[in-house]
């Protein structure tokens, strides 16, 4: 028989597992992102932290759009422990999306769920 605690914790487990598993896109290397705008690939950085809703929401509709478009090089950055990334792309918060085209940044969205205008982001850059 569970105790009311481990019933709790088992419920905050269920509900927490999904948040962190692991996001489609490629963990975030200066090297891989230098080489991927080099080649002039389209680059979606998209940064996220595992505890936040609205990722979570723009999570499915980046990875459907992954799935259609092969060109395009997506690279997560985790919110919470890469701090040097952020500074270094001026992110001030989680669930930001910022597309590049080679080295130049052509668009940037925060806390959008839409999958319409997140697609209209994306497609700038092709």
């Amino acid at each position: 028989m569970l105790s009311k605690l481990q019933k709790v914790l088992l419920v905050a487990a269920t509900l927490l597992a999904p948040s962190l598993a692991a996001w489609a896109g490629q963990p975030f290397d200066a090297e891989a992102f230098q080489s991927a705008q080099a080649a002039e690939k389209v680059i979606l950085v998209d940064v996220a932290a595992p505890w936040c809703p609205t990722c979570r929401q723009q999570r499915p509709i980046v990875e459907q759009i992954e799935r259609e478009k092969p060109d395009l090089v997506v690279f997560d950055v985790d919110f919470d422990t890469a701090k040097e990334v952020l500074k270094q792309f001026h992110v001030q918060y989680q669930s930001t999306l910022i597309l590049f085209r080679g080295t130049r940044e052509v668009g940037r969205s925060i806390g959008e769920t839409d999958p319409t205008l997140i697609r209209s982001l994306i497609a700038k850059a092709f």
